[in-house]
């Protein structure tokens, strides 16, 4: 049975560690490597509350974000494969034993994961992301994979996969995006486990990823970054390219009012910049945003905005 690590950056979660960490020591797992990335709340205090000889903890004298923090317990791992887990999240029980028997019987370079959405009232909700039980693909032979998610910690890397890759983590936030985007590209040996593995915390207070803010102006870097550098196959282009420009419309009503048609115009020039001849429009309400952000109509989105939220909240009751 291939071995897993078990990655976690720290930092001001101390309200939710308890409960990560709960999940994953209750769980037959080897290594368990914690990254203390100067948290300025008791969350260093947590961890040294846990005296179980699998967990490992690092501390870092000064904050360096999520990513390096990554990057820091990724050097530690002695793991066949490494699985990021945030702070404030957890595992689904008996995910470890489901992903550890996939790895073993597929031998992946990535297995990507099915989650939940944990929301502030206590609540749960589905991904809302349809993830087809793939024994083995490559991103090439299943375009629609790049739909799924940006993030880490719904993969699980071999790690000496991961670490070939020689793509680093950005300093800011929407940091995994082009490590995703790289191990999705160069994987040969893609598996996806349709089963719910991991809970994702939402709108978490003090979360970067639910405060308005500056910046998420980083998600145009990292998304400019990987189309300038990257040559790939045309379906898996335009795909990507649909990928990033809806990834843009998420993270729009998360920059702060006064900046939002200054994000949009640049949302526009990456659109009509990136855009590959193979591209066409999807389908529904997903099509007309997309249309909007290729013509530069901002009023005309904004206008249309309140009965989007209308339909989400809809969808989700």
């Amino acid at each position: 049975m291939p071995t897993v690590s078990v990655i976690i950056p720290v930092h001001g979660v101390e309200g939710y560690l308890d409960q990560c960490l709960d999940s994953v020591l209750s769980q037959e797992i080897t290594e368990i490597i914690a990254v203390d990335d100067a948290s300025p709340d008791r969350s260093s205090e947590v961890l040294a509350a846990r005296e179980d000889p699998r967990l490992r903890v690092l501390r870092n004298e000064s904050a360096v974000g999520p990513g390096r923090a990554r990057e820091m317990g990724l050097k530690e791992a002695t793991g066949e494969y490494v699985w990021f887990v945030d702070g404030d999240d957890a595992l689904v029980e008996g995910a470890v034993a489901a992903v550890s028997a996939e790895l073993d019987r597929l031998r992946p370079d990535l297995l990507v994961l099915d989650y939940e959405n944990l929301y502030p009232d206590g609540g749960t909700g589905p991904s809302g992301g349809r993830f087809p039980a793939v024994e083995l693909t490559t991103l090439a032979g299943s375009p629609g994979l790049i739909n799924l998610t940006m993030t880490v910690w719904s993969k699980v890397f071999r790690r000496d996969f991961l670490t070939g890759l020689g793509v680093s983590f950005g300093p800011g936030i929407h940091e995994d995006v082009p490590v995703s985007v790289a191990a999705l590209l160069a994987a040969t040996r893609i598996a996806v486990l349709n089963r719910v593995c991991y809970r994702y915390r939402r709108s978490r207070r003090g979360s970067f990823m639910a405060a308005a803010s500056d910046r998420h102006f980083d998600i145009l870097t990292s998304y400019n970054a990987i189309f300038s550098e990257r040559t790939v196959a045309p379906p898996v282009r335009a795909a990507l390219f649909e990928r990033a420009m809806w990834h843009y419309t998420t993270v729009l009503p998360l920059i702060p009012r006064r900046r939002q048609r200054e994000f949009f115009r640049l949302m526009t020039r990456d659109f009509r910049r990136w855009r590959p001849a193979e591209f066409t429009f999807p389908p529904g309400a997903r099509g007309v945003k997309l249309r909007l952000a290729g013509r530069g109509a901002y009023w005309t989105y904004r206008a249309l905005e309140p009965v989007n939220k209308l339909r989400l909240a809809l969808r989700r009751t």
